[in-house]
């Protein structure tokens, strides 16, 4: 006798016919990447919107080209610039409340700053001095992630406590190209779907992880795409377009609060400038590549319809270049000030409660520097 010869044995009825749980044709993005500039659907932005997004373009340009030189000047240990990707971290940081939350990658710096955080203490981290220098409560910024995607999970943690709580919070995360290859970035998306956390995941597509290019990291037909597999939207944006970008976050945040759950917003961009000052880009990628890409220039293309539409003269452009300069000449001098390190900042911030392994190590320390000053002042 057989198992499912036996009395009372399971005997499974034929399965029903299968229904998609989703239906994946609202979720999929467009065939090609939204755009607003130079397009009929320019002519209903708002002129002071524009206007604001041309003047921190402009300011963003200048802050990365400072802090570049910065670093050839030893003043940081590393900058990962985002030239090229101005209007991604621009409109990143405008389409948030106040009581939103934002979530950067280590090339973010210029959204932090855009979201109002101090520019020396968003470039701290990368001066090797903290884990973190500013507070992020104060300005609702998440520390900058160095590791690929980790910061995804905890935006779609916070966003989810938010919303069992009843705070009215948007979550918005950024990663590039190559974070959509890690753990993290899946794992995160399937949580906020599952749960329809409010939170908004922004990937720049700016064409290479380091030195490996987009079509080694995925076969998908874009980014945007893996989106439909969790159950969520995905959007296709010009990253260069900066109303387009902003247009796009916008609904997606709006659509959040409102409890609509995640969306998955790719936008297409391009890394003008090498992964960081330890990068060579030339031997993965050729000048006329770079070149191209200057043609489709975000500030340029902002500008352009700026001044073709009469809503700004020479005056307008170069006062947004002489804020771009001011901010610069802050940034220069205060990053040329030694800034006063003490090495018992280690065990800072390290536990609300130190621990006892803690609390012995940093008498340790502090006996170390308590007889290496008594040995300095015994030989002056």
């Amino acid at each position: 006798m057989t198992v499912m010869e036996q009395r009372g044995a399971y005997r499974p009825a034929p399965p029903p016919a299968w229904q998609p749980r989703t239906d994946p044709a609202p979720l999929l993005p467009d065939a090609e990447p939204y755009r607003v500039l130079g397009t009929e659907t320019a002519a209903g932005a708002d002129p002071e919107l524009l206007r604001r997004l041309y003047a921190e373009l402009v300011r963003g340009r200048r802050y990365n080209a400072q802090a570049t030189a910065l670093t050839k000047q030893g003043r940081l240990a590393v900058y990962p610039s985002s030239t090229g990707q101005e209007a991604c971290e621009v409109a990143a940081a405008l389409v948030l409340e106040e009581r939103d939350w934002l979530f950067p990658s280590y090339r973010d710096t210029l959204a932090v700053v855009a979201r109002g955080v101090d520019p020396v203490e968003a470039l701290t981290l990368l001066r090797g001095d903290w884990h973190t220098g500013y507070d992020p409560h104060e300005h609702r910024v998440a520390p900058l992630s160095t590791p690929l995607a980790t910061q995804l999970p905890h935006a779609v943690g916070l966003a989810h406590a938010a919303r069992l709580k009843g705070d009215d919070v948007v979550a918005l995360a950024m990663v590039g190209d190559g974070g959509t290859s890690e753990g993290d970035f899946h794992e995160a998306l399937n949580f906020a779907a599952v749960w329809q956390a409010p939170v908004v995941f922004l990937v720049q597509n700016n064409g290479f992880a380091i030195s490996v290019p987009l079509a080694k990291q995925t076969a998908a037909p874009s980014l945007a795409h893996k989106a439909v597999g969790y159950g969520m939207p995905g959007r296709l944006v010009d990253g260069n377009d900066a109303a387009a970008v902003h247009e796009v976050l916008a609904d997606a945040v709006r659509r959040a609060r409102a409890a609509g759950g995640p969306t998955l917003v790719e936008a297409v961009t391009y890394r003008v400038e090498a992964h960081t000052n330890a990068d060579d880009a030339t031997r993965y990628r050729g000048d006329a590549e770079v070149e191209t890409w200057k043609q489709h220039d975000p500030i340029a293309l902002l500008e352009r319809e700026l001044t073709g539409r009469g809503l700004l003269d020479e005056a307008g452009v170069e006062a947004a270049r002489q804020d771009a300069e001011t901010l610069a000449a802050s940034l220069r001098a205060r990053m040329n000030e030694n800034p006063a390190l003490d090495p018992m900042d280690l065990f800072a911030h390290v536990y609300a409660e130190p621990t006892p392994q803690l609390i012995e190590q940093r008498e340790q320390l502090r006996a170390e520097l308590a007889a290496e000053a008594e040995s300095e002042g015994a030989q002056r």
